[in-house]
């Protein structure tokens, strides 16, 4: 099946002009056209194109890579049909999700960096307020999705979290960007067994990790509509 017939959508149900969709819909076929081949499957390509056309940077395909765990999507899909919440690392990333898809899905998205008490926190303790925020959003990634574009020890204390125990997210899409840690800090990703989406190398950001978010809300309001999309429900 051709990736434009399961994505089934309209500028109607996209809450798009014509025009807007068809500028989308033609910047998909360039891109489509300049990538040709590659070893993602269906559903992974559908997210891969979204973060090409949010970034213009096909080095998402090459250099600096989208690496799926094998649960990711599935995870992912029933994370939203189970009504999760979204934590995200930074405001950048929270602003860009897509408003339509949350209220349809019914999906609550929160970024706790602003938080006042946890700024003198982090320094009282010389810990990133970008860490104090994933700590005190514990509770909130149980069974929830994790979306970090920005800051890589947020994506290190998520791990640290996993790994102790605390929380346990239903996915983890971490694609921090930076010179200090982010390649390390998604190396580190890779090896937890949490369902995950990431990247290689120092590149990413919150543009990447917000059009992957908004792709798996699309894909999933696909699969909501009956369309056959590959998903394995779990009970």
């Amino acid at each position: 099946m051709d990736s434009s017939e399961f994505r089934a959508e309209t500028p109607f149900n996209r809450g798009m002009s014509e025009r807007a969709f068809d500028i989308e819909k033609t910047s998909f076929r360039i891109i489509d056209e300049e990538v040709g081949d590659h070893d993602y499957n269906r559903l992974e390509w559908e997210l891969v194109r979204r973060v090409i056309h949010a970034t213009a940077d096909f080095e998402f395909v090459s250099t600096s890579k989208i690496i799926f765990h094998r649960d990711a999507l599935n995870s992912g899909f029933n994370a939203m049909e189970n009504k999760c919440t979204i934590i995200t690392d930074v405001h950048m990333v929270l602003s860009a999700l897509n408003k339509k898809s949350l209220c349809d899905l019914g999906l609550r998205a929160v970024c706790h960096l602003s938080n006042k008490s946890l700024a003198e926190m982090s320094r009282r303790l010389n810990k990133t307020r970008s860490e104090m925020a994933m700590r005190y959003a514990g509770n909130q990634m149980d069974a929830g999705i994790v979306v970090i574009g920005n800051a890589p020890s947020a994506l290190f204390e998520t791990i640290r979290m996993i790994n102790e125990g605390t929380t346990k997210p239903a996915l983890v899409i971490g694609i921090p960007v930076g010179f200090v840690s982010a390649q390390e800090s998604k190396e580190e990703l890779s090896k937890t067994e949490i369902p995950f989406i990431t990247n290689t190398g120092r590149k990413g950001g919150s543009a990447a990790a917000t059009s992957i978010m908004n792709a798996l809300m699309l894909l999933y309001q696909t699969l909501r509509k009956g369309n056959d999309i590959g998903y394995e429900k779990q009970s």
